[in-house]
């Protein structure tokens, strides 16, 4: 498999050639590619612009157009179907500043995950969350400015080139030959998510995936790239943040990867009764009459009334009745956390019973797509014994 290592060669073509001469001294097969936008004259990497630039589905003339900031966009697009068709992908390292690292970004994160992926950027320093996404790309701050060889330059390059090259050299032996079931989990759903991967562990390889909005797309997008046999999204929570503005949404996207690969589904309404905020002063003002739990010093806690829980149970039902694959969601009637059960402080029988009734009017059940009543607490044996029968259905 080949290293690729990408970047504009009109203004980085010093450094592009300094990471790539350290890829093939430690033994790694390189391939550079040109993503230059100024114009498609050759700058002496193995791949040119103009190359990359006739993947862009509406061809080269879209990319090529004078002004920088179409042409970045259409570039990164070109880039994205060129990386796509190739099938000796072994890792990528790129570099850029702002706008190659908007362009070089999201070929990264359409890879499949656990394919290497390294971007030296000058942005790396800050927020990063628009160009990683759910993926794993691994960004490093190049301190200076890609602008040159120096010292400190040199050094970070080298620092990159080198993780690639090992990457590509030591590869991962595969631990585990079991269908991978990915399950969602919460710390107030801990308990029920521990009990069901560990009557799963032995046949499937569990993936359990933090639902704090990266957790939730991280999981969809195995989803996509067809690395899950099937799901138990046991912890829903993100989807309250995204409607309430909490802090944990995973996006307006959630579900959509189930419904569009038909990958087996169990569903619940884990965490459903909170909206996750920071610190008690982030809070917006208009919730000041609402019910809080200090869950820890960063992390407040709203409970959601029966308003929110309609909005949730719609948005929930909209996105079930698109799936095409099998599904069962799950509702535990007693409670939906460790916080919604009898005697604790987000007990809310009337705002579960607006999320349960709301799902069951509004979800079009068919031998396919089934709702379950479940007379326990989400985190009670039970509710985990009736979700790993929901889950033998829907996989057997």
């Amino acid at each position: 498999m080949t290293g690729y290592v990408v970047g504009t060669f009109d203004t980085k073509g010093a450094e592009l050639r300094y990471v790539a001469e350290l890829l093939r001294a430690a033994g790694v097969p390189v391939t550079t590619v040109d993503l230059s936008t100024h114009d498609p004259e050759p700058r002496g990497a193995d791949v040119a612009a103009d190359e990359v630039a006739a993947a862009h589905p509406d061809g080269p003339e879209a990319v090529f157009t004078g002004d920088r900031g179409s042409a970045v966009t259409a570039m990164a697009v070109a880039f994205e179907h060129w990386l796509g068709a190739r099938d000796d992908v072994g890792g990528v390292l790129g570099l850029g500043g702002s706008g190659g690292t908007a362009l070089i970004s999201p070929a990264l994160r359409a890879l499949p995950v656990g394919v290497p992926k390294f971007l030296v950027s000058t942005v790396a320093g800050g927020d990063v969350s628009a160009y990683v996404g759910a993926s794993d790309i691994a960004m490093l701050h190049s301190v200076t400015d890609v602008a040159g060889l120096n010292r400190i330059s040199r050094r970070v390059l080298g620092n990159a080139a080198h993780a690639l090259a090992g990457a590509l050299t030591h590869r991962i032996p595969e631990a585990a030959t079991r269908p991978a079931v990915a399950l969602t989990m919460f710390g107030v759903t801990t308990p029920c998510v521990t009990a069901v991967a560990k009557q799963l562990t032995g046949e499937y390889d569990p993936l359990v995936f933090h639902a704090v909005g990266t957790g939730g797309r991280a999981m969809e997008k195995l989803a996509d790239d067809g690395q899950l046999h099937a799901v138990l999204d046991i912890t829903t929570t993100e989807i309250c943040d995204l409607l309430a503005g909490g802090v944990f949404s995973a996006g307006p996207e959630r579900l959509d990867a189930i419904a569009r690969t038909g990958v087996p589904y169990v569903g619940s309404c884990g965490a459903l009764d909170m909206v996750n905020f920071g610190a008690p002063d982030t809070v917006p003002p208009r919730y000041g009459d609402r019910l809080f739990y200090q869950h820890n010093p960063q992390v407040t806690l709203m409970r959601t009334s029966v308003e929110e829980n309609r909005a949730t149970a719609e948005f929930i039902a909209g996105k079930l009745n698109a799936c095409s694959g099998q599904v069962r969601f799950l509702l535990p009637e007693g409670g939906v956390s460790l916080l919604d059960a009898e005697g604790q402080p987000f007990w809310d029988p009337e705002a579960d019973a607006a999320l349960f009734d709301t799902l069951e009017q509004m979800v079009e059940q068919t031998d396919r797509c089934r709702l379950l009543r479940v007379p326990h607490n989400l985190n009670d044996p039970e509710f985990a014994n009736a979700l790993v029968a929901a889950f033998r259905e829907v996989t057997t």
